[in-house]
C-alpha cells in the first residue's frame, strides 16, 4: 500500500496499481503495511515479484545522511519498514522489482544511493494526474529500459510526472538509465545484474494506460514486461 497514514489516499491510488497490473495479466497482492513483519514475509511466499508504487510521503533524508530540507515531506516510518522487508526479499530470491516515483527513491536509498530532496526546474515535475503528458525523458539507448519500450531511435517519450525529488547518486547496483532532456533529472534507474529484473521510474506508468497512446503504449509495455519477469520467476 502507497501510506500507512492517510487511507483514503492509499486505496485511492491503489487502485491505478492494481488495474494496471491486472491488465498486463498478473494478479496484484495488497500488502498491508500494518502487518507484522512475520506476516507480511508469509504473505510473500506467495508473490513472485514487488512493486513498489509512489506516496505523498518522501523518505527519510538521515537514511541517505541529510539534514532534512524545509520542503521535503513529512516521512512514513511504517512504509519505509515494509519497503525495505520486500527489497530484502527481492533481492534475496531474484524476484523481479518495479518502482514507481516515491518507489524509486525508496529502492535507490535502499541500495545506498541518495536524493534530490527538492527539484528547482522550469519543468514542471510535479504537474500531476491531470496532466496526462507532463513533460518527455530521454531513455539511454543499450539500456533495457530502452528494450522494453521498443526505442528505435532517439526521440524521448512523453510521461507523467508527479513528483519533487529524483535519485542523486545511484546506489549499488542500479544505473541511471533515463534522463529529463531539459533539466538532466534522473527518471529511471535499473538494475545492473543480469539475472534480476530490477526496473524503476520517476513518472506514473500506472495512471497512463488508460490515457493516449502518447503516454499508454510504454507504460503498457512496462507493466507488461514486469509481469513477464514476475511470470517466468514463478515457473519451476
Amino acid at each position: 500500500m502507497p501510506h500507512s497514514g492517510d487511507r483514503d489516499y492509499a486505496e485511492r491510488s491503489v487502485k491505478q496499481y492494481e488495474e494496471a497490473v491486472r491488465q498486463s495479466g498478473g494478479e496484484p497482492v495488497r500488502i498491508e503495511l500494518a502487518l507484522t513483519p512475520a506476516e507480511i514475509r508469509k504473505q510473500l511466499e506467495s508473490c513472485d515479484a514487488v512493486l513498489l508504487p509512489g506516496s505523498k510521503a518522501d523518505v527519510d533524508p538521515q537514511k541517505y545522511r541529510e539534514a532534512r530540507h524545509e520542503k521535503t515531506e513529512e516521512i512514513d516510518p511504517t512504509r519505509e519498514a515494509v519497503d525495505h522487508l520486500l527489497l530484502d526479499d527481492a533481492y534475496e530470491k531474484r524476484k523481479p522489482v518495479l518502482g514507481i516515483c516515491y518507489g524509486l527513491q525508496s529502492l535507490n536509498v535502499y541500495r545506498s544511493g541518495s536524493l534530490v530532496q527538492h527539484i528547482e526546474s522550469r519543468i514542471n515535475h510535479g504537474a500531476g494526474r491531470a496532466v496526462p503528458n507532463a513533460h518527455v525523458v530521454k531513455i539511454d539507448h543499450g539500456s533495457h529500459l530502452a528494450e522494453i519500450v521498443g526505442l528505435r531511435d532517439t526521440e524521448p517519450i512523453a510521461v507523467n510526472s508527479s513528483h519533487h525529488q529524483s535519485a542523486k547518486v545511484a546506489g549499488d547496483g542500479l544505473r541511471v538509465v533515463a534522463h529529463s532532456p531539459s533539466d538532466g533529472i534522473i527518471e529511471a534507474l535499473e538494475g545492473t545484474a543480469s539475472d534480476h529484473f530490477v526496473l524503476a521510474v520517476q513518472w506514473h506508468p500506472e495512471r497512463s494506460v488508460q490515457d493516449g497512446p502518447e503516454v499508454a503504449e510504454s507504460a503498457e509495455k512496462i507493466f507488461r514486461a514486469f509481469v513477464a519477469a514476475a511470470r517466468a520467476k514463478s515457473q519451476p
